[in-house]
């Protein structure tokens, strides 16, 4: 999915911090979600458990030049602009998938649940950064912490999705990441968050139907995402979505379901260890909110099948 030129980035929108360098991966007093696409099985342990998430997944290299993910620094986040800059550029991408978010969520949240929209912090990170969950490195991927409403990415991240995950390296694959952590924001307002910690493993787990719950909301976005006006421009953030766009967040979201970081490991599917599903599920509950665009269609918490999501088998 492609911006178009003319939208503008809010300077300040998205904020930058970490250390630049590795570190143990920590927790606080709440539990930071790893989310749709930085939840490796072995790595929420990890967090869970108080286990060194540096341990289980050798430290992330930058991002390498590539037509599709582009290059990013840290440095340069300042600079980011319009669609342009964020076509070119992965972190400027992130930048403008969240003003994009946030245009999505504040028109539709309070219509569709009567809950006011608030912004979430989202920063930018390289090697490690303290959170109100507590301090993290980029070894757990991109994640959400409710302590602080804050999503971080450290968008070396994209390029590990693509060489050891097989993921696409589209632009969608990775505003798909933004919005799954986004999503995890929405439950915190909606006070859903604290499911996946009650009920932390198992194939029909509180953890699994949070973050299928994250991907639909992932899909909602992605429904409304090219019709909303972008500030400064009379075209919508996004251009179109193509039949590649959604292949592209499709294959992000199967890259990494349990049943598939299981099988690559350990060569068997334990289902009683899943904490975010599987690849099928998470597809399946990302074309749930895609197709919809209802907040009540990603309802997980009370689908009786979670491979089945009522709203796509009824349509």
């Amino acid at each position: 999915m492609t911006f178009n030129e003319g939208a503008q980035i809010t300077p300040g929108r998205v904020s930058v911090g970490g250390s630049g360098g590795g570190g143990r991966g920590g927790r606080g007093g709440k539990v930071a979600l790893g989310g749709g696409l930085g939840g490796i099985l072995v790595l929420v342990l990890a967090l869970l458990f108080g286990g060194d998430p540096g341990t289980a997944l050798g430290n992330l290299t930058g991002a390498q030049d590539d037509a599709q993910l582009g290059t990013g620094s840290l440095s340069q986040v300042a600079n980011c602009k319009t669609g342009v800059d964020a076509n070119r550029d992965v972190n400027c991408r992130v930048a403008l998938t969240a003003e994009s978010l946030d245009a999505v969520w504040a028109q539709e949240l309070g219509k569709q649940t009567g809950t006011p929209y608030v912004m979430p912090g989202v920063m930018l990170f390289s090697g490690s950064v303290n959170t109100g969950c507590g301090n993290a490195t980029s070894d757990v991927g991109p994640f959400y912490c409710p302590a602080d409403s804050t999503a971080y990415f450290d968008t070396s991240f994209f390029q590990l999705l693509v060489d050891q995950f097989g993921s696409s390296a589209g632009p969608l694959a990775q505003e798909y990441v933004v919005a799954h952590e986004i999503g995890h924001h929405i439950q915190n307002q909606l006070g859903d968050i604290g499911r996946a910690q009650a009920d932390p493993k198992g194939a029909q787990s509180g953890a699994v139907r949070t973050e299928l719950q994250a991907d639909c909301y992932a899909g909602v976005w992605a429904h409304y995402a090219d019709t909303l006006p972008a500030p400064g421009s009379n075209e919508p953030f996004l251009k179109p979505l193509t039949e590649t766009d959604i292949r592209d967040a499709l294959s992000a979201a199967s890259s990494v379901g349990d049943d598939r970081i299981q099988r690559a490991s350990s060569g068997r599917v334990n289902p009683e260890g899943w904490t975010h599903g599987s690849s099928e599920q998470r597809q399946k509950w990302f074309l749930t909110g895609y197709k919809t665009g209802k907040v009540g269609a990603c309802n997980t918490y009370a689908a009786r099948d979670l491979d089945n999501p009522p709203a796509l088998t009824t349509r």
